[in-house]
């Protein structure tokens, strides 16, 4: 997804962007269907989020 962000306001639309990504990914995901793969993507899109999320508060306190 390109290069680094350094606009809050960018950074934000990247967040948003990917929540919306993994929204529609679970939505998409049929119960019935779901393996462990399945399970293990979403853990690692959140665990993505949360390290962006924070490297970005870590800019926003000037660190």
């Amino acid at each position: 997804m390109g290069g680094p962000v350094y606009d809050k306001q960018e950074q934000m639309k990247y967040l948003h962007q990917r929540i919306e990504l993994l929204m529609t990914m679970l939505d998409n995901i049929d119960p019935e269907e779901a393996g462990v793969e399945d399970i293990d993507r979403i853990i690692e899109m959140l665990d993505e989020l949360e390290t962006k999320a924070k490297q970005y508060r870590n800019h926003w306190d000037g660190k």
